[in-house]
């Protein structure tokens, strides 16, 4: 999946005890105002009066009772007491609220997420199944994150354009989704001079090769971005300020707003909507979990509005003319869309950024959680943080411009802003830490497995021998991921990478620390930060490469199936693939038809079963009545049995390991929780502890003990 866009740790370890050191002064302070109170509590118990002769005893300070004794004012035993207590208390407290504040600052941190979790829905709105992730936060609202899901129509006609004009990323011998097939046919009887003239204009200004059909369709989806609402599509002035890549397709505007009027897209725009919304509603569930993952590591919650200087325009009058100018901050929303394109060169996104507004366009059947939608959430995240800190940053310009101009030397190209340097930097090193420490718990976490099921010492050893080669391996890919960040201008990576690294764990705003990470870095380290991680990063292209060797070599294993029955699961697989797609549009009906059609040339195949319960389970989730709800949901369990019962525990481990979770969770739906513990543990024990769906199966087993 590839991303397409527009254009010292030590000290941090101190932090959270300099921390509690400010709160433990605010502390004494509190304390001293207490211990006046009860100096002045002393004086006026000897005297035995509220009007108190101060004497010697000067306001504003704290006064033993005994001093107070020796000036001549008896001191009564009771008071010397309690004024004992208070210095003990003065001595001992404030260490011990120092511990407490810390212990419930890092717990109502960690708590944050927690309490943003999903509330039990009611039975008959709730979903189910392979669906119950479709809604998996009612109490996560992503609009509160800046997030939104779009279906845009400008988009929607922008490349129903293209596609008439040529356009085709579907790789040869494979065939198109039902949504592309149904597009191609309503457009089968456009006017040929129009078609023509598209088709021109798209030929005329391809991208030479190497460039890809995510690369041509690239331009065409900044312009999509850039023109009005329809119907008028209006396209914006030529000028400077527009990127390049739109530039050179500004002109092919007046030939969409010709193809919007005649090709009768029009028309059609709600049923394509629909699709669109259809696919949004397939991301929202991982999309949402990655954005809660994201926030949970960074402790933080993304800045959702930007103010603007804006000059006020005065009045005439008729008094002498006022020379001064009158500013007022007028305030916009900021918010990142996911916007599915159906008609998108498949495995590549397109992120686009215009003013305040964020841009991810996902193709469809893409994973949120493995793509690099993640990537660019980070950048919304981080961007208003770097203009927030624009002026340390700006303190700092030498530095950064100092480890440029080594890059420079180095024959490299690199931006001159050191704004985005900074900010390429830190999402970097947040992307990167990330996936690292996500691996890495759940390498733990199958560590810990194995070796609670070793039966002895030599066994003990070579897990613990393996789980350090595999630590090593999930660190040196983070090595080179950040070295290849560094090539392409994440200069800073590195450094980001390691200050992040020692402040993760503590459970605060990553905010917090900004200024002190962007003051300490040293630049003769940075710029040599690509020779001190040659080894590494090296290690981690070996073993990519001998990865790639190895699939190949599967890939090209001669096949030890007859003709006939390669050409028998060569057709089971295309029609499960067009019975997906039927999915997508949610025509459930259709499909199950579809697949019991199946079974009576497949019979016992356990992907048929599965599809089937998929099927129920998905129209569970959209059922309003509970009667009908649970027949549906009795019906995916009984598919879900009947798949596992098919499955074969060496060739379809993926199938049983996605069944059991799927299990687990209905039987969690409907309240079941001894059978759903007993499906989860079944899912954890064959599913790859690295997956998804074992983390998915391990989070749902947690939320059984939860009340």
């Amino acid at each position: 999946m590839t991303l397409r866009w527009s254009g010292g740790a030590q000290r941090f370890a101190h932090l959270p005890y300099l921390t509690c050191k400010f709160a433990k002064v605010g502390l004494e302070v509190a304390m001293a105002s207490v211990g006046s109170a009860i100096a002045s509590l002393a004086v006026r118990t000897a005297s035995g009066s509220d009007a108190v002769s101060t004497g010697n005893l000067q306001p504003g300070r704290i006064h033993h009772p005994k001093r107070a004794a020796r000036l001549g004012t008896p001191v009564p035993l009771a008071v010397l007491t309690v004024f004992k207590l208070f210095c003990y208390m003065k001595k001992y407290l404030p260490k011990i609220l120092t511990v407490v504040i810390t212990v419930s600052t890092m717990s109502l941190a960690s708590g944050i997420a927690y309490s943003q979790g999903t509330p039990t829905p009611t039975p008959a709105s709730r979903p189910t199944g392979a669906q119950l992730q479709q809604r998996p936060a009612a109490g996560f609202d992503l609009a509160d994150y800046g997030v939104e899901f779009q279906s845009d129509r400008r988009l929607i006609i922008m490349m129903a354009a293209i596609e008439a004009a040529g356009f085709d990323p579907v790789a040869s011998g494979r065939q198109p989704s039902a949504f592309r097939s149904q597009v191609r046919k309503d457009l089968a009887n456009l006017d040929p001079d129009l078609r023509s003239r598209l088709r021109a204009f798209y030929e005329r200004n391809k991208l030479p090769a190497p460039a890809t059909a995510a690369d041509q369709a690239a331009r065409y989806v900044s312009l999509a971005l850039a023109l009005g609402q329809p119907p008028t599509l209006d396209a914006p002035e030529r000028s400077d300020d527009l990127p390049g890549g739109l530039l050179e397709v500004l002109d092919f505007a007046p030939l969409v707003r010709e193809f919007y009027r005649r090709s009768g897209i029009e028309e059609r725009l709600v049923s394509y909507t629909r699709a669109y919304q259809a696919e949004g509603d397939r991301l929202r569930p991982p999309a949402a979990e990655l954005i809660r993952s994201v926030l949970t590591y960074l402790h933080t919650r993304p800045i959702t509005t930007s103010s603007e200087r804006v000059l006020v325009k005065a009045p005439a009058s008729g008094k002498k003319k006022n020379t001064g100018r009158i500013y007022t901050m007028r305030e916009h929303v900021r918010r990142f869309f996911i916007v599915p394109d159906l008609l998108a060169a498949p495995g590549a996104i397109n992120f686009r950024v215009i003013g305040d507004e964020y841009y991810a366009i996902l193709p469809e059947g893409t994973d949120p959680v493995s793509s690099e939608l993640r990537r660019a959430y980070l950048q919304y995240v981080i961007d208003p943080l770097i203009l927030r800190f624009n002026r340390e940053i700006a303190g700092r310009r030498d530095q950064i411009k100092q480890i440029i101009s080594e890059r420079e030397k180095a024959g490299a190209t690199v931006t001159p802003d050191v704004f985005i340097v900074v900010s390429r930097s830190l999402v970097a090193a947040a992307d990167a830490r990330f996936e690292e420490s996500r691996k890495l718990e759940a390498l733990t976490r199958e560590a810990r497995g194995k070796l609670d099921r070793a039966r002895d010492d030599a066994s003990r050893t070579a897990i613990v021998q393996e789980t350090r080669a595999a630590t090593t391996a999930i660190q040196d890919d983070a090595v080179a991921k950040l070295a290849d960040d560094y090539e392409h201008g994440a200069l800073l990576g590195f450094f980001f990478a390691d200050q992040l690294k020692g402040i993760e764990s503590t459970g605060f705003d990553m905010a917090n620390f900004f200024v002190d990470m962007i003051s300490s870095f040293d630049p003769v380290r940075e710029s040599r930060r690509l020779s001190e991680n040659a080894e590494a990063r090296q290690r981690a292209r070996a073993a990519r490469e001998a990865r790639l060797a190895a699939r190949k070599a599967e890939a090209e294993a001669p096949v030890v199936y007859s003709e006939a029955a390669t050409a028998r699961a060569a057709s089971l697989v295309k029609k499960l693939s067009e019975i997906e797609d039927i999915l997508r549009l949610k025509d459930y009906p259709n499909a199950e038809t579809r697949l019991k059609e199946l079974l009576t040339d497949y019979p016992r195949e356990p992907r048929i079963f599965f599809a089937l319960a998929q099927t129920a389970s998905l129209a569970a989730a959209d059922a309003t009545d509970e009667n009908v709800q649970a027949e549906r949901l009795n019906r995916a369990l009984g598919n879900y049995r009947l798949a596992v019962q098919a499955a074969s525990a060496e060739t379809d481990r993926s199938l049983l390991c996605r069944a059991h979770e799927a299990m687990g969770r209905i039987h969690s739906f409907i309240d079941n929780a001894g059978e759903a513990a007993k499906e989860f543990d079944e899912a954890i024990r064959i599913c790859d502890a690295r997956g998804t769906t074992y983390n998915d199966a391990v989070e749902g087993k947690k939320k059984l003990s939860q009340p």
